[in-house]
This record gives structure tokens, C-alpha cells and sequence, in this order.
């Protein structure tokens, strides 16, 4: 059995206006995204070309664009439209999704919440109950 390929992006910064308090809409606040890709990337090294891959650029500003959008309460739900956006991308098998909120209201020290949810599509060769590390 072989490694799957992956794409990580770690640590995307966007301002958002999610959470279940009135305070937490009005003033926003940041929130850092981490995903990993499950993809292969055979045919983009041979090819050396962009197309033959996923874009991160393109998909970080994707992200970028769901977190700046509509607010929700939880970051459960932020993290699921995230995984719906990473999974347009037919070439993308899995996604593991972490949005991390490091300013959540909690009245304690501490350094950061963050939720992470794992994502993909029925494969026809690997099984979907285990995900890539």
C-alpha cells in the first residue's frame, strides 16, 4: 500500500463574524483555517503544468470567501461549508478541515478551540474509513 498525495495549506487567516453571541457578530474576529487534501498528484509532476492540480491560491480564496460570508454559530458548521468548497474539485478525495478560533469568548486563559472534520467521496479503491494523517 502507498502513501496518498496530499496538499496542505495551514494557517489562513481571515477575519469572520461567526458565533453564537451577539458580540461575536457585530465585532468579528479572526480565524485560522488548516486543510489537507487527499489528491493525487502524479499527473500535475509529470505534467509540471497548474491545471493538472489543485490551485491553492485559488482555493484559499475560496476559503477565504466562506469565512468572510455569512456568519453561522458554530465553527462546526464553518468547517463543513469549508469541506464542501475543498470537495467542488473533483480531483480531491478527502478533506480534512480545522478552523481554529483563538479569541472564542471563554473567560479562562488559554490558547486556542478548534474543531477538525474529516470529508470526502465514496472511492472505488480505497476505503473511507480511514483517513490520510
Amino acid at each position: 500500500m502507498f502513501e496518498l498525495d496530499q496538499i496542505v495549506l495551514t494557517g489562513l487567516t481571515v477575519f469572520g463574524r461567526h458565533g453564537v453571541y451577539a458580540h461575536e457578530r457585530e465585532n468579528g474576529q479572526e480565524f485560522t483555517i488548516d486543510l489537507r487534501l487527499t489528491v493525487s498528484l502524479q499527473r500535475a509532476a509529470e505534467s509540471d503544468d497548474v491545471t493538472d492540480t489543485v490551485h491553492y491560491g485559488e482555493l484559499a480564496e475560496k476559503v477565504a470567501a466562506v469565512v468572510e460570508g455569512e456568519p453561522v454559530n458554530l465553527i462546526e458548521t464553518l468547517a463543513e461549508r469549508i469541506a464542501a468548497v475543498a470537495l467542488e474539485d473533483p480531483r480531491v478525495q478527502h478533506v480534512a478541515v480545522t478552523v481554529h478560533k483563538p479569541h472564542a469568548p471563554i473567560p479562562l486563559t488559554f490558547a486556542d478551540v478548534a474543531v477538525t472534520l474529516h470529508r470526502g467521496r465514496p472511492s472505488d479503491s480505497a476505503s473511507t474509513s480511514e483517513w490520510p494523517a
